[in-house]
């Protein structure tokens, strides 16, 4: 997750916000429950980047407040929408067209969040500490050595059948638990993707060091805000569609194309029974959302 950061610290709530909505497709419970108490969940994620000092608490905190206050009223609506409409065609076959409009649209709400928060986000990174830069720097090395624990061990395999294995627990979250069959289809499909660890690696790093340039070179040379809001913008357009690197756009092109396919596997091959759950599932996080929309 990147980190903008604005004047009093107030904008890191857009990626926050992202990182709490891209949440909901990955179909788990603490999920909902970080998003009904985001601003809480929201604060703890920053400051471990960041680690906020006294006199900034109350001002982050009321930015995230605002932040989820103008996304409960103006935006949940759009998701109940568009979980509604999963609910409404799960019993039938799912095309990968149907799932990647699905994601499309999910992208877009995404958008809007970051537009909304851009001119805050300038803010924050005009008056970013040197101090702060290296804090997040830290954390980032220190999930880069997670990744290479997790990701980065074992031959293929090994790596594949871990992939699997949290595809697996994601699927059951939704649909409960599978027959051998449909484990089988489902290891197929999972294996299918492209599987590339040590691509994802660099990708990772390159994003991760421009971002921390970016952010010293702003603090250095002070530019206006508007010319600020126009750098962090091609930086995040940048870093959701790749295009630093055209090698990684292929793959990452290619990646997604198999989860899509996927995701239509174990949708179109799961049961009444399972379906029945799945529709259950979504029905709690739509009636969260009604609720926190007002």
């Amino acid at each position: 997750m990147q980190n903008f950061i604005m004047r009093r610290y107030g904008a890191f709530a857009a990626w926050t916000g992202i990182f709490l909505i891209a949440s909901l497709m990955l179909g788990c419970s603490a999920a909902r429950l970080g998003y009904s108490n985001g601003e809480t969940v929201s604060y703890w994620w920053l400051d471990n980047y960041v680690d906020f000092e006294t006199d900034q608490k109350p001002w982050v905190k009321k930015q995230l407040a605002d932040l989820f206050a103008w996304h409960r009223s103006t935006q949940l609506k759009g998701y109940v929408q568009l979980l509604t409409r999963a609910q409404s065609r799960i019993h039938g076959n799912i095309s990968e067209a149907e799932l990647r409009t699905d994601y499309d649209d999910l992208k877009k709400r995404i958008l809007i969040l970051t537009d909304k928060a851009l001119p805050q986000m300038a803010e924050l990174a005009l008056s970013l500490q040197p101090h702060q830069i290296a804090n997040i720097e830290k954390k980032f090395a220190s999930n880069n050595d997670k990744y290479r624990k997790d990701y980065l061990r074992g031959d293929i395999e090994q790596r594949q059948r871990f992939r699997y294995k949290k595809a697996l627990k994601q699927a059951e979250y939704w649909f409960g638990g599978f027959s051998a069959q449909q484990e089988q289809l489902i290891r197929a499909a999972s294996d299918a993707r492209p599987l590339n660890n040590e691509l994802v690696m660099a990708d990772r790093l390159q994003r991760q060091a421009a971002l921390i340039a970016l952010l010293k070179k702003i603090q250095a040379e002070k530019p206006g805000r508007d010319a600020t809001m126009a750098i962090l913008k091609d930086y995040m357009n940048g870093t959701m569609n790749r295009f630093a690197n055209p090698e990684h756009k292929v793959f990452f092109d290619a990646a997604h194309a198999g989860s899509i396919r996927l995701a239509s596997v174990i949708i179109n091959n799961a049961t009444p029974a399972q379906k029945a759950r799945f529709v259950k599932n979504l029905q709690k996080w739509i009636d969260d959302f009604n609720a926190l929309a007002g």
